[in-house]
C-alpha cells in the first residue's frame, strides 16, 4: 500500500513540475514526448527545434543562419533558471571532465539541442538529435554546463512568434 502512495506522489509531482513551466516551454516539451526515439524532418539537429518551435508557436528567427540561430531570450545560466523546454546552441564547444578515475571529452561544433530535464544548477538532460550516440533520432543525453572548456554555448528561451 505503501508503494502505491509513493508512486502516486511522484506520477503528481512530475505533473506539478510540468505545469509551472512556461506554456511555451511545456509546449516544447511535449512536442519532444511525442517524437522520442524518431527522426524528424531530414534528421539534423536544428530539425527538432524548428519543428518543436513550430509545434509550440514559439518564435524563430532565420535571419542569422549565417551566424547563430536566434530561438528566443538570450538566457544568462549565471543568473537565470534554465527550464525543460529551453533551447541551446553550441558553437565550437569543448567539454572535459572526469568520474572516478577515468577523464572524458567531447565537442560539438556546431549542434542544437533542447533542455529536456534540469537535474540541477547547470545539469541538464538534453533532447536531440544527430548526434554519434543517437544517430538521426531524438535521443536524451546528460550536459553539464560546467564541463565546458572551450567554445560558446546559449541558451534561449521561447518567446511568443
Amino acid at each position: 500500500m505503501m508503494w502505491k502512495n509513493l508512486l502516486l506522489i511522484l506520477i503528481l509531482s512530475s505533473f506539478s513540475i510540468k505545469g509551472e513551466l512556461p506554456e511555451l516551454n511545456a509546449k516544447i516539451i511535449t512536442y519532444v514526448d511525442s517524437v522520442m526515439g524518431t527522426k524528424v524532418d531530414r534528421g539534423e539537429c536544428w530539425d527538432l527545434a524548428a519543428k518543436a518551435l513550430a509545434y509550440s508557436g514559439a518564435y524563430f528567427d532565420r535571419s542569422s543562419m549565417k551566424n547563430i540561430t536566434t530561438y528566443g531570450r538570450k538566457l544568462n545560466p549565471n543568473k537565470e533558471e534554465i527550464l525543460p523546454g529551453d533551447l541551446i546552441q553550441f558553437e565550437n564547444v569543448q567539454m572535459k571532465w572526469t568520474v572516478g578515475n577515468t577523464s572524458y571529452s567531447s565537442s560539438m561544433a556546431q549542434h542544437t539541442a533542447i533542455v529536456y530535464k534540469v537535474n540541477a544548477e547547470k545539469d541538464y538532460e538534453i533532447a536531440h538529435q544527430n548526434t554519434s550516440e543517437w544517430g538521426k533520432k531524438v535521443g536524451v543525453s546528460n550536459f553539464n554546463l560546467n564541463h565546458v572548456t572551450k567554445g560558446k554555448v546559449m541558451i534561449y528561451r521561447p518567446i511568443a512568434e
